[in-house]
């Protein structure tokens, strides 16, 4: 007598999960934007060493006292950021078990243990005195990050199958070179950083490389970027074969724009604090714009 089997079925996203997952993932977006700009105020604001210990925040104590004055309060006011990541980061693994699907789970569970490493990366960027490098990775993370997030937002959208182009070939080889571009542009800009005034404390070393030249590199791989982008919304604009993709390559031109004027600003008044946080925030909506577009030339069913 044969044994017949029944076919295994996926389990089904309760009602309340369906409800709260997109708001969640939003909300892991929102706040890795947010981490990015409050780490840049502790560094613009010489704060970076306010805490000078870690995980402590003095040798006795874990909160700063009186005493230490603004940059201790700035310095332990960004750590205490951390606890809003864990609670979003918690609250959305928490929906995405009950919204079944195992690649928005594993999405989830890497957003939360960039919390964790995050906080691991700046206590030994603490702990080196700033280390420049170490201050650019932990930048460069927070903005993985913020991609991330755009991704498990995209997922909600579309299926676990392949990945099938929506668009000709030719576009969506524009939209990964942005990608791959853009991400060397994020990473010029901390190596810039590195080399500028903004150590973050007035007794941290600077990574000892030439500012104006790498601005110069940066400023280039700046117009690459911008050009890719104008020739993907051309392209989608005239093909007309994808209208979020258009959508998506327009913003990112927006905010490339956006950031591109930003930029010359700052470095032409002398990288006043207000301005250099603004563009810090812009290169987190640049992470969140370029994988936007890359993940919205295909689709999965």
């Amino acid at each position: 007598m044969g044994v017949t089997t029944q076919p295994v079925t996926a389990a089904a996203p309760s009602a309340w999960a369906q409800r709260w997952m997109r708001p969640a993932a939003l909300a892991s977006l929102v706040v890795n934007v947010l981490i990015v700009v409050t780490g840049g105020v502790v560094r613009l604001t010489g704060s970076g060493l306010g805490c000078p210990n870690w995980p402590r925040c003095t040798d006795q104590s874990f909160v700063p006292h009186r005493a230490m004055g603004i940059h201790s309060a700035i310095e332990f006011g960004n750590r205490m950021l951390t606890f809003v990541l864990v609670a979003v980061a918690v609250a959305t693994f928490v929906v995405a078990l009950g919204y079944a699907r195992r690649s928005v789970i594993w999405m989830s569970v890497v957003l939360a243990l960039g919390v964790p490493a995050q906080a691991v990366i700046g206590g030994v960027s603490v702990l080196t005195d700033l280390n420049p490098w170490v201050v650019s990775l932990h930048l460069l993370v927070s903005l993985a990050m913020v991609g991330l997030a755009v991704v498990l937002l995209r997922r909600l959208d579309e299926g676990d199958g392949p990945a099938e182009l929506v668009v000709p070939p030719g576009v969506a080889w524009l939209a990964r070179a942005a990608f791959v571009v853009g991400w060397a542009v994020l990473y010029v800009g901390t190596v810039v950083t590195g080399s500028g005034p903004h150590a973050g404390d007035a007794s941290s070393a600077r990574n000892g490389l030439d500012p104006e030249r790498l601005s110069q590199l940066h400023t280039d791989l700046v117009f690459l970027l911008l050009g890719l982008t104008v020739a993907a919304v051309v392209m989608l604009r005239t093909l007309g074969s994808s209208p979020l993709a258009l959508r998506a390559a327009t913003t990112l031109l927006v905010v490339e724009l956006a950031q591109g004027v930003v930029g010359f600003v700052q470095y032409f008044t002398g990288l006043p604090v207000a301005v250099v946080v603004l563009h810090l925030l812009g290169a987190a909506l640049v992470s969140a714009a370029m994988t936007w577009l890359l993940v919205t030339v295909r689709v999965r069913t």
